[in-house]
């Protein structure tokens, strides 16, 4: 078994790998060639949560796991919130393959998830990117956005106002000009990002303006809320995989209040394979509620191991 650990993730992947493998796996799933096996989360209070994501992608011949979770007191201990290990199998015999530290790569598969979705479903003359959330996965989804789309500006609200100044610069090594603006103040933006860890909702509908697109991308458990539920009722809804969509993403406050309906909700592959147009009109309001599926994992993992065996940098250990 290949072992990859966390330190030598960074110089095996970047950005723009993590977009075509993300590419990859949203159109295996529309073709019905890789399928996420149903999630495993537990509380633990503290607001701590752990579980597990796993699936197989016949297309992309692998099969795993991810075990992590969210660990809010980690900053006080100089780590970050996310901590997780990805674990790949040989899909026919079942024998594990490799090891790899999972943190870098959540971050990554994360951004690259919320770029495709505003690269595919964002108006053409979309120019100020709104974020909501300035924590660890903030900097990674501007950078990410940026690669997709020439900005003018950069617009953000975080709960927390003085975490803003270091997304600040990461717009400014972007060449971007920033600001920090209230939540009325998102009505600029025609591209708006969450990223939070929020259980209650913070952007509601009269802080969107028609024609925006919407990147949900921090409800990944049952309870958590970014956006208001009238939000996705008004919005042409799209998402990784539709059953975590409504059952721990985004869409499970709007279905839960019977405000939408499960079959009005598109996988994002549809759009990428033409089976659905995506955007149709530019006044209309598109959300793409991306709840993080166990086959994004898997494709980025499998990527750096490639990158390590390449390279000849890949441990192997015998179990």
């Amino acid at each position: 078994m290949i072992v990859v650990p966390e330190s030598a993730v960074a110089g095996l992947i970047d950005a723009q790998t993590a977009f075509a493998a993300v590419e990859a796996v949203f159109t295996a799933m529309a073709q019905d060639e890789a399928r996420n096996f149903p999630v495993i989360r537990e509380a633990l209070g503290g607001g701590r949560q752990y579980g597990f994501k796993s699936g197989i992608d016949t297309a992309g011949q692998v099969m795993g796991v991810k075990s992590g979770g969210y660990f809010p007191g980690n900053a006080a201990r100089g780590l970050i919130n996310h901590q997780s290990v990805i674990l790949l199998f040989d899909p026919e015999t079942g024998r594990p393959t490799a090891m790899v530290g999972g943190n870098l790569l959540t971050a990554l598969r994360t951004a690259a998830a919320s770029a495709i979705s505003i690269d595919r479903l964002a108006r053409g003359d979309a120019r100020v990117l709104g974020i909501v959330g300035a924590g660890h996965q903030a900097a990674f989804q501007l950078r990410a956005a940026a690669r997709v789309r020439p900005w003018d500006r950069v617009i953000a609200w975080n709960y927390h106002p003085d975490m803003l100044p270091a997304l600040g610069a990461v717009a400014a090594d972007l060449g971007l000009p920033f600001e920090a603006v209230s939540l009325d103040g998102l009505r600029a933006a025609d591209v708006v990002i969450t990223i939070t860890s929020s259980p209650a909702a913070s952007v509601m509908a009269a802080h969107v303006s028609p024609g925006t697109h919407l990147a949900c991308m921090g409800t990944d458990t049952k309870g958590k809320q970014e956006v208001d539920p009238a939000l996705l009722a008004a919005a042409t809804v799209f998402t990784d995989e539709v059953a975590q969509s409504v059952t721990i993403g985004e869409a499970q406050h709007a279905v839960g209040l019977g405000l939408l309906d499960a079959g009005a909700i598109t996988p994002l592959g549809a759009v990428l394979t033409g089976a659905h147009p995506g955007r149709t009109r530019t006044d209309e309001i598109t959300l793409f509620d991306g709840t993080g599926v166990a086959l994004q994992d898997l494709a980025v993992a499998q990527a750096v191991v490639r990158a390590a065996q390449a390279a000849g940098l890949s441990t192997e250990v015998t179990l």
